[in-house]
């Protein structure tokens, strides 16, 4: 057999010239999909170097092709139908607006401000730098938002990004990541800034956490995840679960507040972390409450042998909910129940003490159980208690400011939101910036761009000043 020396001497030039431009050999991907995590990684990290040398013009220049792509029509209305379709969580409007949400409010390069320290000695610089290659787990209830959120905010901060994705989320996931290197390729991104594999699962998730190359690891998901990570022995920021309490006290403004609570937990089937988990109203105005919550779209269950039904069957015993209910619709899971209700019924509600499983294990999906105190001191005690110490999200309605003050300063939740829905705190209908990776375990709160960079300091000895 004739062996073709000049082949032979090409494939080895390319080789060495891969070695010699990015110390590892990138296997080719799909549009940043991958057959390993290995070859994911490598990828990501060749592509990361190559990004240190473009300017910040260029980060902005991405970010904006990130937003939109996701805007762009058949983009966000196909991805957001095929969340629901492949999860069976959740609804296509909701989806929509959280996709729209995530491409439009997540913070971009302007969040990453320098200081500046000048005097005598010369001038300091302290700067938002990259970490490097970033290992991000998604979760399965919001898989493309958490892709935008992070993607953009990795990008800005100048990172490269490896996602390990929900499998029961794979297919939208990967249709994401691929349209988003798509267009990335197209504005002269490098290759493999935001990559995956192609069959995400434990073993893939388990490889990129202990891979040298992942310089930081983000959990977007339940304790577990959140637990593993932190354990990992890297830089980790964790996203974790929440129970997040409503307050309705004897000032507030009933009819609005009953309108607001039953807005936010039925907001994409109660699947954000933020939503309203359970309600603790003052016994003064608790039947007011509820009545303007069933003109709302709640439908009140009352039956205690009904309830009990419902517990067994939305729940593992009580302590965990079944996953084939999550993200579900009121009608749906009152449908299982035995119970025809209008399609326009958007929560279930009952009354409930304390120690119910509705109150102290976070469903995520529309059940609200409803508890009556005697007073607001009490309603916030409780409040406190069965939020669980998970610093994620609380909300209370009323017009004193001194209670508001009062459960502000003892919940300590990351997100607590005053007289409105539960959404507000992550800017819809209220102000500021949104994240789908709300850190409450690792204190980072509602992640942006310079979550995901570090600070260094740049000194320059001697006078450097105008002053």
């Amino acid at each position: 057999m004739k062996v073709d020396v000049d082949l032979i001497q090409s494939l080895v030039q390319k080789v060495l010239d891969q070695v010699e431009e990015g110390n590892e050999i990138s296997t080719a991907g799909d549009l940043g999909v991958f057959q390993t995590m290995d070859e994911a990684v490598n990828a990501a990290d060749i592509a990361q170097r190559k990004y240190l040398s473009y300017s910040m013009a260029d980060r902005a220049k991405f970010v904006q092709v990130i937003r939109d792509t996701v805007l762009k029509r058949e983009n966000l209305e196909y991805m957001s139908q095929a969340a629901v379709d492949e999860t069976g969580m959740g609804a296509y409007e909701f989806k929509l607006a959280k996709n729209t949400l995530a491409a439009t409010k997540s913070p971009g390069i302007e969040d990453l401000v320098t200081e500046a320290i000048s005097g005598d000695d010369g001038l300091t610089l302290v700067e938002y730098s990259p970490f490097g290659v970033i290992g991000a787990i998604t979760p399965t209830t919001n898989p493309t938002e958490t892709v935008i959120c992070n993607s953009i905010g990795m990008l800005a901060a100048g990172d490269a990004v490896v996602f390990s994705p929900h499998p029961r989320a794979k297919g939208v996931t990967l249709f994401l990541i691929r349209a988003l290197n798509r267009a990335l390729k197209e504005a002269g991104a490098p290759d493999n800034l935001i990559v995956t594999v192609a069959e995400p699962s434990i073993e893939n998730t388990n490889a990129m956490m202990q891979h040298p190359k992942v310089r930081m690891l983000v959990a977007t998901g339940g304790p577990a995840i959140v637990k593993t990570v932190l354990s990992s022995g890297k830089k980790a920021i964790g996203a974790g679960a929440g129970n997040p309490p409503v307050v309705v006290d004897e000032t507030a403004d009933i009819e609005k507040a009953a309108s607001d609570i039953v807005a936010g937990c039925s907001f994409d089937n109660n699947l954000p972390c933020i939503a309203e988990k359970e309600v603790i109203a003052v016994e003064s105005i608790a039947d007011y409450l509820i009545f303007n919550m069933k003109k709302s779209g709640a439908y009140e269950l009352k039956d205690k042998a009904l309830i009990e039904k419902l517990v067994e069957l939305v729940t593992n015993e009580g302590k965990k909910p079944k996953t084939e209910f999550v993200g579900k619709s009121a009608p749906y899971i009152l449908e299982k129940l035995g119970i025809q209700a209008d399609k326009d019924v958007k929560v279930i509600i009952m009354e409930a003490e304390e120690s119910h499983p509705f109150v102290q294990v976070e469903l995520m999906m529309p059940i609200l159980p409803v508890v009556r105190v005697e007073n607001v001191d009490a309603a916030i005690d409780m409040a406190v208690r069965v939020e669980h110490g998970n610093r994620h999200t609380a909300m209370m309605h009323s017009r004193n400011v001194d209670k508001l003050t009062k459960m502000a300063k003892l919940i300590q939740t990351t997100i607590f939101v005053k007289n409105g829905p539960s959404y507000a705190g992550i800017g819809v209908g209220g102000m500021g910036y949104t994240t789908f990776t709300i850190a409450g375990p690792t204190g980072e709160g509602l992640t942006s761009a310079k979550s995901f960079a570090r600070k260094r300091k740049c000194v320059l000895v001697g006078g450097f000043d105008v002053r």
